[in-house]
């Protein structure tokens, strides 16, 4: 029948962004994070991204350096710090 299927899953793993220590991006605080001095913001593509030293920066766009990725069950989380 030639009929093609595409899996979800894959096409939405190949457009995810992708992202490696030592990348520098701009990310917009959304939230205090769990853990003290942790601020969290959010890429286009749903991933949260945790920044340490922005629970005050609320609201602010921040320049940050990515220094972890971290795959879970829940999907990806990237740990950045403020770029000084």
């Amino acid at each position: 029948l030639g009929i093609k299927v595409l899996n979800i899953n894959t096409l939405v793993n190949a457009l995810k962004t992708v992202l490696l220590p030592g990348e520098e991006l701009q990310v917009e605080i959304v939230q205090v994070g769990k853990e003290k001095n942790q601020g969290v913001g959010y890429l286009s593509d749903g991933t949260m991204l945790v920044v340490t030293e922005g629970h005050d920066k609320v609201g602010q766009k921040v320049d940050t350096v990515v220094k972890k990725v971290i795959q879970s069950a829940a999907g990806k989380m990237i740990f950045c710090d403020i770029k000084s």
